[in-house]
Parts: C-alpha cells; structure tokens; sequence
C-alpha cells in the first residue's frame, strides 16, 4: 500500500480517524465515512455522508454499505440500483463472482465493459503504453481506476498500487473481486476544490479510458503531475479525440488541444499501441497534428519515463510464466466452426469488434497454463488471465 495521508477534499487540511469508521479534521471539523477500508471523500453530497455515518455511528454497517453502492457518477444515465438486490448483494458477496455482482450493481453495458476488459482493445492499449516505457516503478497511483484492471497487473508485478475512484462500488469491487485488500483506495472527485490525497511523489499515475470524461483537465493534470513529483512520470490511455464521433459521453479533446496540454508527451494512436502489442515489437509515436483521424490518443509524460519505446515482448502486455488462463470467456461453442465470438450486446460488438485482436477459435482445450509454448494465443487474447472470482 502507498501510504498516502489524507487531505479534506474541501478545505485541503488533514484528516485523521476519529473512529475507525471515520475520518474528522481537527477535534470539531466535518466527518468522512469509511467504508470497508474505503474513505468517501466525494464532494456535494452532504447529505448521504450523514446518512451514511449514522449507520456506521449505530453499528449497521451493512446499511452503510447499500446507500453507498447506489450511489453514481454525474455521467450515469441508467436505472438506478434496486435497493433489494443491493441488500442481498452485501448479505451473500462471499458467495457472488463478478459477474454477479456487476449484474446485482445494475450496471448494465459497464458491466459488460469490466468484466470483458481483460481481452478488449483500449485495456491493451493501455498495457502497452505501460510496458514501452516500463521502468520498474515501484509504486503507482491509479485515477479513475474502475474496478482495478491496472492495479491488478502492476500488483503482480512487484508494484505498490493505490488508486481513486468517483465511483465508491466500483472500488468496493476492486477490493473484493479483483485487486484484493493491500491497495489503498479512495472515493473522491478528480474536480474536488482540494485533491484528498497528500501528494507524496510516486513513480507512475496513471489514468486510463477515463481522463476525457474529466472538465478542468489542465487543474486536474497539475494535480496528476504533483502525484508524480520531479521524478515519476505519467502514462493516459484512450483520451477521446473530439474530431471523431464515439462511443462515450465525456468531454474529448482535439489534437491540438492534447499538444498544449502535454508538451512534454510522447503521443500515440490508441490503435497503434494495440496493434503492436499483436505484432511484438515497439509502437511508434506521432505528431498530435497528424493524429486528427484517431479514434483516441495515448500520452506518456514527466521527468520520469523512458524517453523511447520499446518492444513489447516479455511484460505487461503477457501474463506471468505459470498463469492459468481461461479461454476468453466471449467464445460460445458454434456447430459450424468450432466457437464463435458471442457479443454482450450490440453496443459492445460495434466498440469492439473491429479491433478485437482474438482470433476465430478453432476448438482445444478451454484452460492452459501461461509457458513459452501458449504465450502467444494470451498476447492475443484468445485465452485470458482473469480474476479467481471472475
């Protein structure tokens, strides 16, 4: 874990536990819930943080945990969570895999999206763009870090991971189902008046296929580079370009609009990161201004990374020797060819399809273990390495 002091999100003083559920700063300031080890440190909803504390102020913990799952991001357009499914979610999660609890959430086509991250294209952009400019950090933090994808690879790799979320159920899942307990996580907005997290430098943040939705991203881009102090650096996956339509609300930026945010940047198509990673060899960056037709840029930035990529052959992008990989899960047995790609949905098949790097599977074995010989059918992703409780 990073140990990362924590800062009132609107006064930007200090916050220590007044009880092991809260957090307080000073002897008579405002309180903060904690919540399965996770602070919920979000702004302007003042009155489900009171809410909240009272459960946690009369040993109900439980109730505690249901009010902050339902609570969303001001992007969500969905339903919200049966309060029910909800209750009986908290009661049995020791018995739920993932994709359970991602369907009990309501999260509907984000659910979709997480528990099929492992194999789509921008998650492998994102991987590659770590490992062409991999300088063995030892610590890393994660904004917007979802259900702990990222924090789950670089956790396996030696790495101390903390990471933050708008989203409170989604750090609950990353703790239960994905990541495991060692991260530190915290509930916060990246657009609070104050970043709650004391930011000692660490070697590698990270933001990715999140950092489009953010407003004041020059505000919140200080922040990320204060994180990563005079010596760590920056890696920004899948930032929307906004001369091309997509697929997701947010506030996409232009070319230019990524030159002058990051001066210091080496600029990738999103696409080519993840054709290299098929191909094994080093992705080549671009010019902002000659990426104007790209679906999405990448970004590495700060004083820290390595300065050219490299090939990407023996790291994030595979799974560790001895790995036991599952079949990706997105295969169903067909008559005519052996298995075929069944989509979650429409919408998932037109994000993805076209740039789904796995191949028609051709039937063999629904399990392997990651060695020299199956290593490429996992760059691929024909076959995955998911969550135990996946």
């Amino acid at each position: 874990m990073i140990p990362f002091g924590l800062l009132s999100p609107v006064t930007g003083e200090a916050l220590h536990h007044d009880t092991p559920h809260s957090l307080r700063e000073g002897k008579r300031g405002p309180r903060w819930p904690v919540v399965d080890g996770i602070p919920y440190l979000r702004v302007g909803r003042d009155d489900l943080k009171a809410e909240v504390l009272g459960h946690l102020d009369r040993g109900a913990p439980g109730h505690a945990l249901e009010l902050l799952l339902a609570d969303q991001d001001d992007w969500w357009t969905g339903p919200p969570a049966d309060p029910a499914t909800l209750r009986d979610l908290v009661r049995e999660m020791k018995y739920v895999n993932l994709r359970e609890a991602c369907a009990r959430l309501g999260w509907g086509r984000v659910g979709d999206y997480f528990v099929h991250r492992w194999s789509d294209p921008t998650y492998l952009a994102g991987l590659a763009l770590l490992e062409a400019h991999w300088n063995a950090p030892l610590c890393a933090f994660e904004l917007a870090c979802g259900i702990g994808h990222y924090l789950r690879e670089l956790q396996g790799r030696g790495v101390r991971v903390s990471g933050g979320d708008v989203v409170f159920a989604k750090l609950w899942v990353a703790r239960h189902w994905v990541a495991g307990q060692r991260p530190q996580l915290v509930c916060f907005d990246a657009a609070s008046p104050h970043w709650p997290i004391d930011q000692a430098p660490v070697d590698l943040v990270m933001c990715h296929d999140a950092f489009y939705f953010l407003p004041e991203k020059a505000r919140i881009l200080d922040c990320l580079r204060k994180t990563a102090g005079e010596e760590g650096w920056l890696a920004l996956s899948h930032i929307h370009n906004s001369a091309r339509p997509g697929f997701s609300a947010g506030h996409a930026v232009s070319g230019a609009e990524i030159e002058e945010l990051f001066p210091d940047g080496l600029v990738y198509d999103d696409d080519e990161l993840t054709r290299a990673l098929v191909e094994a060899r080093a992705p080549v960056p671009a010019a902002p201004a000659a990426l104007d037709h790209v679906e999405a840029f990448s970004v590495v930035c700060g004083p820290g990374m390595r300065p050219a990529p490299r090939p990407l052959v023996d790291g994030l992008t595979l799974p560790r020797e001895g790995a036991h990989l599952r079949l990706n899960p997105l295969y169903r047995p067909d008559p005519a060819s052996g298995f075929a790609v069944a989509w979650p949905s429409e919408r998932y098949r037109d994000e993805y399809a076209p740039r789904a790097t796995y191949p028609l599977h051709s039937g063999g074995p629904e399990t392997l273990e990651a060695t020299p010989e199956t290593i490429d059918r996992a760059r691929i992703r024909e076959f995955v390495d998911l969550p135990e409780r996946w």
